[in-house]
């Protein structure tokens, strides 16, 4: 199962958890490395997601994200060094651009006339503190003009299932007031929180118009999606991540 696009030579994939040869609560396409699955499973479910574009799992690329703001360029070689970051931008035909979520949203970005691509992944930390826009300025970098830019979102935790408390609530007022639009209050100290909407605005403040975006929870549909959240509340150890794709094809 998966939501897929073909735009031209650049083509891109939003994984579910299906398909896959994972087990238990890794079932079954679960392509996170920083997890405790079975490592001979996930490398078997990455070759399985490289296939899908014909191409090998040496061309896949995935980061060790950390929630932060970083953004590298992918280029010829320099794939050691933009390891470390949480969103990548590349000119380079036939490299799979992956980031890996499980309840973050996971946001991807086109330039057909240029043909640049990138991806980034959008947690409430990332979000909040420029992922967005770094992402979109390395494409920019690379050569995009913004009008060109166009961007989709992928399946993410929704608002009626991210619950937060006013700690959480207070940051964000804090940094803008006018970010209370993108919480509901539930309770004295507790609130919901639209990630998506909150992207969705970042995209727009960049000058960003053309956002296409898969409105389904990864929290409530546990057949289809991994959700950290979910795990945390019925005590799992541990849980899968899916995979988010784009990549220019020759």
């Amino acid at each position: 199962m998966f939501f897929s696009d073909n735009l031209g030579n650049i083509d891109h994939c939003f994984f579910s958890r299906l398909g896959g040869v994972s087990l238990n609560n890794y079932k079954s396409l679960n392509c996170g490395l920083g997890s405790n699955d079975y490592k001979p499973y996930i490398q078997k479910n990455r070759l399985a997601v490289s296939k899908y574009f014909n191409l090998s799992s040496k061309h896949l690329v995935t980061l060790y994200q950390t929630h932060s703001n970083k953004v590298g360029v992918l280029k010829s070689n320099n794939l050691k060094q933009i390891y470390m970051n949480d969103g990548i931008v590349t000119k380079q035909k036939n490299m799979i651009l992956g980031i890996l979520t499980a309840d973050c949203a996971p946001v991807l970005f086109y330039d057909n006339k240029k043909k640049i691509i990138g991806a980034c992944h959008a947690g409430w930390k990332g979000a909040l503190t420029g992922i967005i826009q770094n992402t979109i300025n390395a494409m920019l970098y690379l050569g995009s003009n913004l009008k060109d830019i166009k961007c989709t979102i992928g399946p993410c935790i929704a608002k009626d299932s991210y619950e937060v408390k006013d700690d959480f609530y207070n940051i964000f007022i804090e940094s803008d007031s006018k970010n209370s639009s993108y919480f509901h209050q539930f309770d004295k100290k507790k609130y919901n929180f639209d990630l998506r909407g909150f992207i969705i605005k970042q995209l727009e403040n960049n000058s960003i118009s053309d956002i296409s975006s898969i409105c389904l929870d990864t929290y409530l549909q546990e057949a289809l999606f991994y959700s950290y959240r979910r795990s945390i509340h019925k005590k799992e150890r541990d849980y899968g991540r899916m995979i988010s794709t784009i990549v220019i094809k020759e």
